[in-house]
């Protein structure tokens, strides 16, 4: 990917703000839609062109597509994802959306948990 693409797949807001998630843990659509406040489709349109570019990966559990960072792009990117680091850092919106990450997870109300305390009380 030449500088021109990465500028321009990062040139959006809430990709950026998936980016920041993800730079944290691995995550399914469901859990980044609950953090950003956004749709289903609106974030898998973003998962996706994240992925296309070959930002994001994404792996399968179950009925859940979890979606991380590639380790290819980490590795190429060392000095960008520095710099992104760092900006996120000073910018409330992504430091709000870590907060809501680790509430989501303290809470236990990452999807995945959600429907296996569902699955239980169902026995």
């Amino acid at each position: 990917m030449n500088l021109a693409e990465i500028l321009k797949i990062l040139g959006d807001e809430c990709r950026l703000r998936i980016i920041n998630l993800l730079l944290e843990q691995r995550l399914c659509v469901c859990d980044i839609e609950k953090i950003l406040g956004t749709t289903q489709s609106n974030t898998s349109r973003h998962l996706n062109k994240l992925k296309v570019a070959g930002v994001l990966s994404a792996s399968k559990k179950s009925q859940w597509i979890y979606y991380s960072m590639n380790e290819r792009f980490l590795q190429e990117n060392e000095k960008l994802i520095e710099f992104l680091k760092e900006k996120f850092s000073q910018q409330e919106i992504f430091r709000k959306d870590l907060i809501r990450l680790k509430e989501l997870k303290e809470k236990g109300e990452e999807c995945e948990h959600v429907l296996t305390k569902v699955q239980r009380s169902d026995i």
